[in-house]
């Protein structure tokens, strides 16, 4: 194959072949590894005449024989908010809507690269836990690939959701606790069933589909790159994948100059990687009781933990807890104000902006892309709201 895999931690090399996990030495994340002579500089123009995610198949893991199990993922907005930008004194901001993905978030970038994978790799089912997005697209992306996956979710997950996890033919088990807690009831089914587990970084290329949105940023803002990237974080595998993808593409020659700052936001009732980045510390500490209705963010110990925060720090970036009625509230202000449909996680993102301009880590005259990485109304319950209305 045209990549072998790494370990992120100990630097332990692995083959691709098969249906590869964690490091068998470590336990750690492996990550992908490609020749460099996979990413010719004359083939930048080639990206633009192609659609979707896989556009930019010379930087993901596909042979040239091989097609993706795919629903058109990518392509997402990048959106300048001007009116945002002025109401709460945010300087040239600009949205990144994952909601305009598939099954509605930025999970379907993932689950599309590691299904494909897997399938390729001889999967025959799949298992993982979720917060809530990963398992509407893991059950739609194993429709698209005609195999079984169940998806634990804690029973707190928005109703919405869980409905579409289930339309889509997941097998839902809802869980009495958080999403650790489905971890470790979706691992015990893997071992028992041979399903394949998709857990965040617990295969390794569910971050090379989130690494296509550094490349798709590059490729809208025509090669060249934002000052900052403000991006909430729950798994990371978002924020650990663009690093990576911007790394890649500077490897490439396709991009020149500084890369992006990478700032992680979490809801103050579960922020792990801000309490450790506060601390200087490697690794976060699990976080007891998590809380927030950004169930998205409600991840109380990232396995990919030392990676975000390695690139945090390699960036120049920062990490910062928001309050949780000022997520809430600057999601709903968003979507009226911008006509972007803002999930909790997309208003936990503005609100870390706001945070970040007031300690001065923002310049007015930067270019600063804030994420919104899934639809608001998966978490509406459209008959609340009707009542709420009269």
């Amino acid at each position: 194959m045209d990549w072998h895999l790494e370990c992120s931690a100990c630097g332990t090399n692995y083959p691709p072949d098969g249906l590869p996990g964690v490091c068998g030495n470590c336990g750690k994340p492996l990550l992908v590894r490609y020749p460099l002579r996979t990413h010719a500089v004359k083939d930048r123009a080639e990206v633009r005449r192609g659609s979707g995610m896989w556009r930019y198949r010379t930087f993901l893991p596909l042979k040239a024989d091989e097609e993706p199990i795919t629903l058109g993922e990518g392509d997402t907005p990048l959106l300048a908010a001007p009116r945002l930008a002025s109401a709460l004194n945010l300087g040239d901001l600009w949205i990144k809507d994952e909601a305009a993905n598939p099954t509605g978030s930025f999970k379907a970038r993932g689950l599309s690269a590691a299904v494909t994978r897997a399938v390729h790799g001889g999967a025959t089912g799949f298992t993982l836990p979720t917060a809530g997005n990963a398992g509407v697209a893991a059950s739609a992306y194993a429709a698209r690939a005609g195999m079984p996956v169940r998806v634990f979710a804690p029973r707190t997950t928005p109703t919405t959701i869980l409905s579409q996890i289930v339309s889509f033919g997941g097998d839902l088990v809802l869980i009495d606790g958080h999403i650790g807690d489905c971890g470790r009831a979706s691992r015990a089914y893997a071992a028992d069933t041979g399903a394949v587990d998709l857990s965040t970084l617990r295969e390794p290329y569910r971050i090379e589909g989130k690494k296509t949105l550094a490349l798709e940023i590059a490729m809208q803002m025509n090669w060249m790159l934002p000052a900052a990237i403000i991006y909430p974080t729950g798994g990371g595998t978002g924020l650990i994948g663009m690093w990576k993808g911007f790394q890649e593409l500077k490897a490439a020659g396709w991009i020149v100059g500084a890369l992006p700052r990478m700032y992680s936001v979490q809801a103050e009732g579960c922020a792990p990687i801000v309490r450790a980045f506060e601390a200087g510390a490697d690794e976060a500490e699990a976080w007891h009781d998590p809380k927030t209705a950004a169930s998205g963010l409600r991840v109380p110990a990232a396995l990919g933990d030392a990676l975000i925060l390695r690139a945090i720090r390699e960036s120049g970036g920062s990490a910062v807890a928001v309050a949780e009625e000022t997520l809430i509230d600057l999601a709903g202000f968003t979507t009226r104000e911008e006509g972007i449909d803002c999930s909790p996680e997309g208003g936990a993102a503005v609100a870390g902006a706001l945070e970040l301009k007031r300690r001065g880590e923002l310049a007015d005259d930067e270019p600063v892309i804030v994420f919104n990485t899934g639809a608001g109304w998966l978490y509406r319950d459209p008959a609340q709201l009707l009542a709420a209305r009269g």
